[in-house]
């Protein structure tokens, strides 16, 4: 029962509650909530997501191409609902387990470079525990996209608006860079940061520092570099 406490300890007091999850090394049940978490998220937003406009905005419109029935369009409106459903679960029950590794990795190769060696089991536990936020940006998304009648790509990107990338009047470009100024992904960083400290025995600010630098490498190749390589 402590076990499962302890996850919900980290809203409450975020600071004792990551100690005590990464010296007791308990990633499991924040991992278990991370994945259910997104799970419900993507379940529930295929199940009200109208991909009508996405499915008739990429038929083709050349002078000359071959025209497509209804029913085709309606065959692949189901087939891209059916798609969004398989990889709303893919991405709660594998995807994410598999970035809370990498992430554990990563602080892992942090540690050793900076000489503060750590058990993979408190690096596993403090990436687990820094992911709650994430768990709980996706449990309030499930519960409003449950109350919506459907959900078009644009809709679902304000449903919980967390990021700075949703203010009006913003160019592409600056989209892209304020995505990386999230909430509820800058309290995932601080609590990554006490997390590594405690594992470690680094100072908190030099910690908070490793992480938030992390956090802005990732930024930068995610929600910058990758959407521009795909065109303006």
């Amino acid at each position: 029962m402590t076990s499962l406490v302890q996850p919900a300890r980290i809203f409450v007091d975020p600071f004792e509650g990551t100690r005590a999850a990464v010296e007791g090394r308990r990633w499991l049940w924040p991992l278990l909530i991370l994945a259910l978490c997104v799970t419900a998220s993507g379940v529930a937003y295929a199940l009200r997501w109208d991909a009508t406009a996405s499915v008739v905005g990429a038929l083709p419109t050349e002078v000359g191409a071959p025209s497509v029935s209804e029913s085709d369009i309606a065959d692949q409106i189901q087939t891209a609902s059916r798609k969004a459903l398989v990889g709303g679960i893919a991405k709660g029950l594998m995807l994410m387990p598999l970035e809370v590794l990498l992430l554990a990795c990563v602080l892992w190769v942090a540690a050793w470079l900076f000489s503060r060696p750590a058990s993979f089991g408190q690096l596993m536990a403090a990436a687990a525990v820094a992911m709650l936020p994430i768990a709980l940006y996706h449990l309030i998304f499930a519960v409003c996209a449950g109350f919506q009648h459907s959900l078009t790509d644009l809709r679902a990107e304000r449903l919980v608006p967390s990021s700075l990338a949703l203010l009006d009047g913003l160019s592409p470009k600056m989209q892209r860079v304020l995505r990386g100024v999230d909430f509820f992904n800058l309290w995932s960083v601080g609590l990554l940061g006490v997390g590594f400290s405690t594992a470690t025995g680094m100072r908190l600010g030099r910690s908070l520092l490793l992480t938030l630098v992390l956090y802005m490498m990732y930024a930068g190749i995610v929600f910058i570099r990758i959407p521009t390589l795909g065109g303006p």
